[in-house]
């Protein structure tokens, strides 16, 4: 009986093709939205937590001012001891990397580029998760004596030594030279868009001696032991920072801490708010596309009320019938559903490749955007299925 339905079901779709497909094209197109709305969103949502966790692990940052991002709001800086002591007196930490930050050009034969310098100590690069792609990292001798010594992102590399190694030669900032001594291997963009590769990286006393003339650091990068409480971390920093600004118990924080995680959930939060709205927005056409179903259901019922008539008039039962129609209404989704997927795979897949975000195939909104494209076939088809079946035979065979 299933097995006869089903092709009855498939004989009267392939007499009218073109009909047909025009009918599941509402289906199609929402089926393929959906999928590809939500593979995207998911796929943007995991490229903000990696990016985030490339600037590294378990990592706060402190600056002065109580919003990052917004200058420090006349707040006085923070100085090397403020790192020195937050080292010896915070508890749980891996890394403590005071920094300072300025834009400058950097001058190599014939070529130059405008690229970040950044003034740091060694702890920079266990906080930050960089590794080496050649030569080496500066040392404490030379973070005291202040050396004029470097170590260059990949960007810098490619723009002014291409294909040489740069490591042993030298490039001028402003009026000094500066020794090259590591490579960095890349990273790419940061969450917020920024190449984390086009940056010059030196020790905190040459930056500070020779383009700042100040003592003041801009952020103090801190990173936690595997494992370690961001909560008593945050409270220990809070309290010495504090102390050590000589803040009255009246008086707000003039520096904020913030983790690195919180700012991941908070971006992926967004991410995922516009990815539902999107993805609901996308899901309307799968409800044109079951009134299209069912619009089309209504309109064969009557061409075919003729054969209706005949099948009830031999002996065909009213739920053989509306088993019939019902079944056609569902290979019809089911099969838009099917299409769709493809699109959404091939759509996902080149979208992925040109926006650069990771293509993360999702076995439950595959599923679940098939399941519903075929449960629409039931809930539209059901109407004129139950009209066909409940035709009265005498009128039917009357029927022109």
């Amino acid at each position: 009986m299933g097995w006869t339905t089903l092709l009855l079901a498939l004989r009267e779709i392939r007499r009218n093709l073109m009909r047909s497909f025009l009918t599941v094209l509402g289906i199609v197109i929402g089926v393929a939205a959906v999928v590809t709305m939500v593979t995207l969103g998911n796929g943007a949502t995991q490229s903000v937590s990696d990016q985030i966790s490339s600037l590294g692990s378990n990592l706060l940052m402190l600056r002065p001012g109580q919003r990052m991002g917004h200058g420090s709001s006349g707040a006085p800086s923070f100085n090397a001891e403020d790192a020195e002591a937050i080292k010896t007196q915070v508890s749980s930490l891996k890394a403590v990397a005071p920094t300072v930050s300025r834009t400058s050009v950097v001058v190599v034969g014939t070529k130059n580029w405008a690229t970040s310098i950044t003034g740091s100590n060694s702890d920079y690069f266990t906080a930050g998760n960089w590794t080496l792609e050649e030569g080496r990292f500066f040392n404490a001798t030379e973070e005291r004596a202040g050396k004029a010594v470097c170590v260059i992102g990949a960007t810098v590399r490619k723009e002014l030594y291409e294909a040489h190694s740069p490591v042993g030669d030298s490039m001028r900032i402003k009026q000094f030279s500066c020794e090259v001594i590591g490579v960095l291997a890349a990273k790419g963009q940061s969450a917020m868009g920024r190449d984390q590769d086009d940056t010059v990286v030196m020790p905190l006393r040459t930056v500070q001696r020779r383009l700042t003339g100040k003592q003041d650091v801009t952020t103090i990068l801190i990173s936690m032991q595997d494992g370690a409480s961001t909560e008593q971390v945050t409270n220990q920093l809070n309290v010495l920072m504090r102390e050590r600004r000589k803040l009255s118990d009246n008086e707000d924080d003039n520096f904020s801490i913030r983790d690195t995680k919180e700012i991941a959930q908070t971006l992926s939060g967004a991410i995922g708010t516009m990815t539902a709205l999107l993805g609901a927005v996308a899901a309307v056409s799968l409800l044109v596309g079951g009134i299209g179903i069912m619009n089309i259901m209504l309109v064969s019922v009557t061409e075919r009320t003729r054969e209706i008539g005949i099948r009830l008039a031999i002996g065909a039962l009213e739920k053989e019938v509306l088993m019939q129609f019902l079944t056609e209404a569902v290979v019809l989704s089911a099969f838009g559903g099917l299409v769709g997927l493809l699109l959404a795979a091939v759509a996902c897949y080149g979208l992925a490749a040109m926006l650069s975000l990771p293509f993360l195939f999702s076995p439950s909104i595959n599923l679940l955007a098939f399941g519903f494209s075929a449960a629409i076939g039931v809930i539209f088809g059901y109407v004129p299925a139950r009209r066909a079946a409940q035709l009265d035979p005498i009128e039917a065979l009357r029927h022109e």
